[in-house]
This record gives structure tokens, sequence and C-alpha cells, in this order.
């Protein structure tokens, strides 16, 4: 599949659905389950094609009212992470996976090195460029990326129900940790349920941290944010969480 269709000029890069006019900028990687005709369903059966192995269900609800709240800056991706996982690496194992959990792609076995540079070239690249693009038209930018996470993993049931990540710098992730108890009573930990070691902070270190500018990566337990109602929740208690971490860090003066 080294050829990539015309199809995909409207529809492999990002979307921004708001603009806004504060300093913060929300990104969704995993925001759709999209994928192109071209691709014939990498193979999927319908129910995995629209699966959380296809894209975070939730988070582009909770990312939009989160937008709208704090007037901020939306970028998202629309294209499914199983065709190009916008949070990894080119060089990374996962960033077209043949595997996904218990789920294996069909689409992404045997890929040549033509096909995975086609799929660089029409959705990694002009979704980091133009999120590069909005981050500099902002004064010390706030990176807020957000995600969501299935409550059962390989069988395993998880008791973390917000993860709060970070990579090398941990400024806002810890002045959210500080303040996490006056703004939700659900089960906060650090680099859970997933860290660096993963490769998931890709984004804020290409787009954050060597700049210095305040980031921090947001995983939701998925069964917390199925509907509007609860992603509209979501977002009021991540907005004000966000604003009073900021305050907190301004205070100390390590902005």
């Amino acid at each position: 599949m080294s050829h990539i269709s015309d199809e995909l000029s409207v529809s492999y890069v990002l979307t921004s659905r708001n603009v806004g006019s504060s300093c913060v900028v929300i990104v969704c990687e995993h925001a759709s389950y999209y994928i192109p005709k071209s691709f014939n369903t990498l193979g999927l059966s319908k129910a995995d094609q629209t699966s959380h192995a296809a894209w975070d269900p939730g988070a582009l609800g909770v990312a939009e009212h989160l937008a709208r709240k704090l007037d901020a800056t939306l970028v998202a991706s629309r294209v499914s992470r199983l065709v190009y996982d916008c949070n990894r690496h080119p060089s990374a194992r996962d960033a077209m996976p043949v595997r996904s959990e218990v789920i294996e792609v069909p689409g992404n076995q045997n890929l040549s090195q033509s096909d995975r540079d086609a799929r660089i070239h029409a959705f990694y690249r002009p979704f980091h460029n133009a999120l590069q693009d909005v981050i500099r038209q902002i004064n010390n930018p706030i990176i807020v990326t957000v995600h969501s996470f299935t409550p059962v993993y390989h069988g395993h049931l998880r008791s973390v129900e917000i993860g709060i990540l970070h990579d090398t710098d941990a400024r806002l992730a810890n002045a959210m940790l500080q303040v996490a108890q006056e703004h939700t009573a659900a089960n906060v930990q650090r680099n859970e349920p997933y860290g660096p070691e993963h490769g998931v902070t890709h984004t804020l270190k290409e787009h954050a941290i060597s700049d210095r500018y305040l980031n921090v990566m947001l995983e939701i337990r998925n069964d917390l944010i199925e509907t509007a109602t609860q992603q509209n929740d979501m977002a009021n208690i991540i907005a004000t969480w966000l604003t009073d971490a900021c305050i907190q860090i301004d205070e100390l003066g390590c902005a």
C-alpha cells in the first residue's frame, strides 16, 4: 500500500475544532476511529474497527468541552491510531501496530518501508507540523494532551481512574497531583496506566519539553466518560484543576 489515494487529502490531518484566545493548547491524538477506504478496514472486523484499540473512546468529547471551558485551541487527529498513531515517533514499533492488546491488525502486517513512509507523510507529519504552527502563534503555551484507557487490559482490572503523565518535565504534573484531592475523589496516579517508558509522551517531548513549555498528558478511564454528560462533567473538573495547578506554579515561580 505504498500509494495513498487522494481521498486522504481531506481526511488525514488534524481538525482544530476550537481556536481559543488562551495560552492552552489541547491535543487529542486518538480522537477518531476513522479508517480511510483506501486501507480496506485494515482487515479488521466491525467491532475491532471501533474498539479502544482503534481510538480513545470519550477523549474527544472531554477535549472539546475542555477547550471551550478554557477558551483553548484544540487540535485533534481525524484518523485511527491503527492507521498511524500520531503520539508515536515514526521509528516506534507501535506507530503502525501489527497487534493491539489481543487484536491482530492484518493490514499492518509486513509493511514495506515505502508503505510506512507513505503513512508518515500522509498522517504523522501534517499532524505535527500543524500542531507546531498552532504552538508557534502562542506566547508561553501550555500543552495538555487528552487520552482515555480501557478498564480491563489483558484481563486485568485497572484501579487507577485518572492518570497524570509526564516525561522529564514534571512541573504541571506535580502541581496537579498536589491539588488533586481538592478537585476529585477519583483514584489519581502518576504515570499510570502508562509512563514515558512506554513511548506515550512523544507529543510532549516533540512540542513542549525542549522549549520548557508547561505540559501534561491526561489518561482517563473510559468507563468514566462514556456519555456526553460524563464528558462535560469531567471537563469541568479538569478545567478548574488545571487552572488551580497553574496558579500554584506561578505562585512558586517555577513556570
